[in-house]
């Protein structure tokens, strides 16, 4: 009993020995703290504040206002810390292995969600915008830090990490996706006559964009046919579905007007027969 007594009396002189050496260290330290905990609210606020009046990606402004409200009050305690006479070389030690050690195991990650902020910042692109990267095309329904979401015409939902978005070539045609094609007709045809039939059609739907106007020419002078081309943009949410409705117009008018569309033919000789 009596060595306890004792033992708690020692703590009892050290403490009393601390405070009284360090009580200002102390109060200073707490009211470091006290100042760096309402610094780092107060800013946070303000940059919310900011972003929002500047109509910032809200992901991206949240993110960045909380990893600022957390450094300057991981600073503010660091200060306090060197106040009371503890070594801060140990914490900023630690804290440089913590950050290398993660920034290694989550390099990936990183440079997907470094890509997002690029991307909100930058915006290539938004919400409702028809892409195409790769083999992948469809309308981005969703922007995150680290990934980007389009939705193509069967529904699906294609995940693609912003890494890709910012290393890949990208081709943005907003709403619209463009139907390059290709008819041919006869020699004895007059072209000018089955592309005044063919803009005819293209007109005819709703779906193909008055913004930007069908082109429709001669493309190329075939063995057989006079090839024409055509261009003219429908909406990425329905391009397979106009496109074969376009197609099969395009067809039943030049049928219906007697433009004859040309196909291989074979001529076959038997030996020894005179022609």
């Amino acid at each position: 009993m009596d060595k306890e007594l004792q033992t708690l009396q020692k703590f009892y002189n050290i403490a009393i020995e601390f405070l009284t050496n360090y009580s200002f260290q102390l109060i200073g330290a707490l009211i470091i703290v006290i100042i760096g905990w309402f610094a780092a609210k107060y800013t946070y606020t303000l940059l919310m504040r900011l972003f929002e009046s500047h109509h910032f990606d809200m992901t991206l402004s949240k993110f960045v206002a909380s990893v600022v409200k957390m450094l300057i009050f991981a600073a503010m305690i660091i200060i306090a810390l060197g106040k009371v006479g503890i070594s801060i070389a140990p914490f900023v030690a630690a804290i440089g292995a913590v950050s290398l050690t993660a920034g290694l195991a989550l390099q990936g990650s990183v440079s997907n969600y470094a890509a997002g902020v690029l991307l909100i910042i930058s915006r290539p692109f938004k919400v409702g915008d028809t892409l195409s990267i790769g083999n992948f095309y469809g309308v981005v329904e969703e922007i995150k830090l680290s990934y980007t979401v389009l939705r193509n015409e069967d529904e699906e939902l294609i995940t693609i990490p912003n890494k890709k978005m910012i290393g890949d070539v990208l081709v943005n045609s907003f709403e619209f996706r463009i139907v390059e094609s290709s008819i041919g007709v006869t020699y004895e045809e007059d072209p000018t006559k089955a592309i005044a039939l063919i803009k005819e059609v293209l007109s005819g739907f709703k779906e193909v964009s008055n913004t930007h106007k069908p082109v429709v020419g001669i493309a190329k002078f075939g063995d057989s046919s006079i090839e024409l081309g055509l261009r003219y943009w429908v909406p990425t949410k329905s391009y397979f579905k106009t496109q074969f409705e376009v197609n099969l117009a395009l067809y039943n008018t030049l049928h219906v007007n007697n433009i004859s569309i040309p196909y291989p033919q074979r001529e076959v000789r038997i030996l020894g027969e005179k022609v």
